[in-house]
């Protein structure tokens, strides 16, 4: 009785970083279109200001000064961005604890969706490209759906039956390699237009894809349109941003 009294009170109990990681109240635009669509749906998702060991191919993508740190709400407040910043120190800086963190906040959530009777769906990466596989995160809660945007092609059809990957395109001459792998999966592929969307591209038919990601993730063998946003929008030499008007149109 003495020893597990001294042992419990020795024992520390572990404790979170005061800044929470996750944003579980649908806070992304997307991310909120996605959960007001399917009311038994409730969303968490993770966004960490990105560098080059979070999105390891945005440079040979040629987005990464196009990313959406630059929109949204980060244009407006500066915390925005300073926040997601903190986020990626830590990541780096004792990942152990982050990731300790992160599957605390993750069985809170797991809880919560239980509790509410609703499917929790999870998008780690909503600014970076971290394989979650790896570290194990998606297996550790198989109640939970999982899904990101990858330009990792070789991430595609390698995660667990719960996260599911899209591809992001680019025409980026260094990041070929990357897309003549993601064209053979059954992987949707991303691809940010200007001017409209053609109706096929890279063979596959095009499908408005700023409705609902959960939808996009799941659609198989398309082309997952989305609309040039943000700084984006004034580029007009980026790989990364294709102009329909460019391209033929069947």
């Amino acid at each position: 009785m003495l020893l597990s009294l001294i042992v419990k009170i020795n024992t520390p109990k572990q404790k979170d970083n005061d800044m929470k990681l996750m944003d579980t109240g649908n806070g992304n635009t997307k991310i909120k279109k996605t959960a007001d669509k399917d009311e038994k749906v409730r969303m968490a998702s993770l966004s960490m200001m990105p560098d080059q060991k979070l999105c390891p191919s945005s440079l040979n993508a040629e987005c990464f000064d196009l990313c959406l740190k630059h929109s949204g709400l980060a244009l407006v407040y500066k915390s925005v961005n300073d926040a997601r910043r903190k986020k990626t120190e830590f990541f780096h800086g004792d990942n152990k604890a982050f990731l300790d963190q992160l599957i605390r906040e993750l069985g809170n959530f797991s809880k919560l969706c239980k509790k509410q009777n609703v499917k929790g769906v999870v998008r780690l990466n909503v600014l970076s490209d971290v394989p979650w596989e790896k570290h194990g995160v998606p297996q550790q809660f198989p109640e939970l759906f999982f899904y990101d945007y990858t330009k990792l092609a070789k991430r595609l059809g390698n995660t667990p039956e719960n996260y599911e990957l899209m591809f992001s395109y680019s025409a980026a001459a260094k990041y070929q390699s990357q897309v003549k792998m993601a064209v053979k999966t059954n992987a949707p592929i991303s691809v940010v237009f200007r001017n409209g969307f053609p109706k096929t591209f890279l063979n596959r038919p095009v499908i408005d894809g700023d409705q609902s990601d959960l939808d996009n993730v799941r659609a198989g063998r398309v082309i997952v349109g989305l609309k040039v946003k943000g700084s984006a929008i004034k580029d007009y030499n980026n790989k990364f941003i294709v102009d329909s008007n460019m391209i033929a149109r069947a």
